[in-house]
């Protein structure tokens, strides 16, 4: 039912996300870092000096509108896969690549409504530590090369905002449209990314079922999770880059910014090269293979068919 779908969406999507945030939180700021202003040489890089400067909950900024916001969005994401798989299937027969294909483009599409403000306000927050460890490391650079104490530069001091504040800005400044800056880079990686995914992790699945009309072990779901997630993820992981690129509101000193898909593309192929477009796509790896791996356990169980089948009793 859909009630389930949504459901056990949700609670994959939770469980998914809590585990794997400060991974994510490593790939947003190394793919925003450029060239010359490079703070981290590696995820466990990051993360440590992420944990030293902000302390462990620092690991962890921007996870709130990320566990609030992903119950609708994988929701939304597994259910419309679903739905679009029904209804291109012709008499219960087996879909063909094409239409799997087609099935989760549709789902990838839907699932944008929910991700874009998501990503966009979880970007702010992620970021902020880098640009102030940026900010104060420059500070202390102008400290040092100051021939005398009236001239060193004043300690930089963080003024941390939440999502509630960014959101109230963005609305007041610039309508629902600010919510969704980059959703054509958005668009451009999450549809990619399901065209990709669904058919894989179906095709996988189906390896490990002895019989058609009985569902897969919950180990062979993980793991068809796991590899489609993790493949679809490194396969998109240029898109990733530039809708990242694009959402960030601020910038570290001295960062270019962008107009859009095409001079963002276009930049940073010229100046920081090809492989730029590669930046964090371990993490998003790492990120989103234990995350739909999850995901597609939770779904497949059926979590929510056992809950909702318990509330009959249960009033009863």
């Amino acid at each position: 039912s859909l009630p389930a779908k949504l459901i056990n969406g949700g609670i994959a999507g939770l469980i998914g996300v809590t585990c794997v945030f400060p991974i994510d939180l490593a790939k947003t700021r190394l793919q925003n870092q450029q060239n010359g202003q490079r703070m981290y040489s590696s995820m466990s890089d990051c993360l440590i000096k992420t944990i030293r400067s902000e302390g462990y909950f620092g690991m962890y900024r921007g996870a709130a509108v990320n566990l609030t916001l992903v119950t609708p969005e994988k929701a939304i994401k597994l259910a419309a896969n679903d739905f679009f798989r029904h209804h291109l299937s012709k008499d219960g027969k087996k879909l063909t690549l094409l239409r799997e294909m087609l099935a989760g483009c549709g789902a990838g599409t839907c699932q944008v409504i929910v991700t874009t403000p998501m990503e966009m306000l979880k970007i702010q927050l992620q970021d902020a530590g880098r640009i102030a460890a940026q900010k104060k490391l420059m500070a202390a650079q102008a400290q040092l090369s100051s021939s005398s104490a009236a001239g060193a530069a004043e300690p930089v001091v963080e003024t941390r905002t939440t999502a509630t504040q960014i959101t109230r800005e963005l609305l007041r400044s610039k309508g629902i449209a600010g919510l969704y800056k980059g959703l054509g880079a958005t668009l451009l990686r999450d549809v990619p990314f399901s065209i990709v995914y669904f058919p894989l992790f179906a095709n996988l699945n189906k390896l490990g079922q002895k019989d058609p009309n009985v569902k897969a072990p919950f180990y062979v779901s993980f793991l068809s999770g796991c590899v489609a997630g993790s493949t679809a993820a490194v396969a998109v992981n240029p898109c990733d880059v530039i809708k990242t690129r694009l959402q960030s509101l601020q910038r570290g000193v001295n960062e270019d910014t962008y107009s859009g898909i095409l001079d963002c593309t276009k930049k940073i192929w010229q100046k920081e090269g090809p492989t730029a477009f590669f930046k964090g796509a371990y993490c998003r790896a790492l990120v989103i293979a234990p995350l739909f791996g999850i995901a597609q356990v939770v779904y497949f169980i059926g979590i929510a068919e056992f809950l909702l089948d318990m509330l009959p009793k249960h009033r009863a």
